[in-house]
């Protein structure tokens, strides 16, 4: 296999043939140790992103009516797009505190409780009295509960990526990436088909008294069943092996970080700033800008995010698959150049109001951040050794998220509200992204099938 170096030539490398650490077969993914981590790490993903997928949707619909009414219903949108990204900020965080945790104590331990952790918070969220009750302590409580699922999210996400990379051999670690990285995807399917659901079979009334409330209550069972199935899997080899040497311990992990290695984390922020940025241009603003600004009622918004979330699955797989034949990097700028051919029309396709013209954009733009989804976990996994490879890859994705995704629906409401060219101005913005994720992207090297540095 070939693959790129910094200075943007390409080297030879040979695939690993067992997985790092574990001294033979037995990590290898074809064995019931890594298909279990494989169906953990995608299930518990799944799980976890299936309450922050619901909580993006209604935070566009029926939030701002519910947790803030005395404001003017576009300032009612701000706010509640900015409680959505209270989770995105505190993902960060939670990747620092549990990334540190799992790079010194083990992968295992910390995802049990990251899952926890969610299930706690979107069950309370299910729970929570509105502002027609309680007044401000509504509003006050959702920022507290979402602050506590992205802290528990910021930790879980690259965790239940290390699980599954350190258990695979490097010949398949792209596509065992994927396979995790599908979680997210397939709960937006089934975060949309709840709603969607619940939106035709409920009344208006009902849906905002006590419907919306459904899906996060679920959470119960989901998260328990999550919980067997994550108990069961074993520790990372790869972790193993390096704490039998003593090496993973020998320093605190975020002052390691710092010290050796600052230059690849900040690249990594910045190279996730499109696909950050623009999966929530197209799914969480889109929504609000289908149903406020166009007309489409909920029930049909909500089916057309069902079909785009469904395909971009398969480019999620697609990307993984494709990235361990022809390297990271070039499945990472091939999804570049999908999201620049879909965002240029974007808005001059969905203000057609054709419904089928709408799905087919959104679901383009999708399939470029999926596709790029499919080898972001071998990608981040592959940059950093082992001591710190928790704590930099989840700051890396973490803080790119922060910086590009969190503001983006916010962003792109205010612009529509400041400016007549709002629309304009968001796909500058978009393009902007694209441009520092691919110089980002340039700049990292191409690590394709290598062992994971101990």
């Amino acid at each position: 296999m070939r693959v790129s170096g910094l200075d943007g030539q390409t080297e030879a490398t040979q695939p690993d043939t067992a997985p790092e650490g574990s001294g033979g077969p037995e990590g290898g993914s074809g064995t019931p140790t890594a298909r279990r981590a494989v169906v953990s790490g995608a299930l518990g993903s799944a799980l976890e992103w299936f309450d922050f997928s619901v909580y993006g949707a209604l935070s566009a619909t029926v939030f701002p009516q519910l947790f803030f009414p005395d404001l003017a219903p576009g300032t009612a949108l701000l706010a509640s797009f900015a409680t959505f990204g209270v989770g995105l900020v505190a993902r960060p965080l939670g990747g620092l505190v549990f990334g540190v945790l799992g790079d010194r104590l083990g992968r295992r331990n910390v995802l049990m409780f990251t899952l926890l952790l969610m299930g706690v918070a979107s069950v309370l969220i299910g729970l929570l009295p509105t502002y027609a009750t309680v007044g401000m302590v509504a509003p006050a409580s959702l920022v507290v509960l979402r602050f506590l699922q992205g802290f528990a999210l910021g930790g879980e996400h690259t965790g239940s990526q290390l699980m599954v990379m350190e258990h695979s051999p490097g010949r398949r670690r792209g596509l065992a990436g994927a396979l995790m990285s599908v979680g997210s995807p397939i709960s937006q399917v089934l975060a949309t088909l709840t709603l969607t659901g619940l939106a035709a079979w409920l009344t208006e009334d009902q849906f905002s008294s006590w419907g919306w409330r459904i899906p996060f209550l679920m959470s119960v069972a989901l998260i328990a069943v999550g919980y067997y199935i994550r108990h069961r899997v074993e520790e990372t080899p790869v972790f193993l092996a390096n704490e039998s040497k003593g090496t993973g311990k020998s320093e605190q992990p975020a002052r390691g970080l710092l010290r050796q290695h600052r230059k690849t984390v900040m690249l990594l922020v910045l190279a996730w700033a499109a696909p950050g940025a623009l999966y929530y241009i197209t799914v969480t603003f889109a929504i609000s800008y289908l149903t406020g600004q166009l007309g489409f009622d909920k029930s049909s918004t909500f089916g057309l995010m069902v079909v785009a979330n469904s395909i971009s699955i398969g480019a999620s797989l697609l990307g993984g698959w494709s990235s361990d034949r022809i390297g990271r990097k070039r499945v990472l700028f091939t999804g570049l150049a999908v999201l620049l051919a879909f965002l240029v029309p974007f808005f001059l396709i969905l203000d057609t109001g054709n419904w089928w013209l709408a799905a087919l954009t959104i679901t383009g733009a999708l399939c470029g951040v999926q596709f790029m989804t499919g080898c972001q976990g071998a990608f981040y996994a592959e940059a950093l050794p082992t001591p710190v490879r928790y704590t930099g890859s989840a700051l890396g994705l973490t803080c790119g998220n922060m910086l590009f995704a969190a503001p983006a629906p916010l962003l792109a409401t205010w612009l529509m509200q400041i400016s007549g060219n709002g629309t304009l101005l968001i796909t500058a913005y978009g393009l902007l992204t694209i441009l520092i994720s691919a110089v980002a992207i340039r700049l990292l090297p191409d690590r394709t099938g290598r062992r994971l540095e101990a």
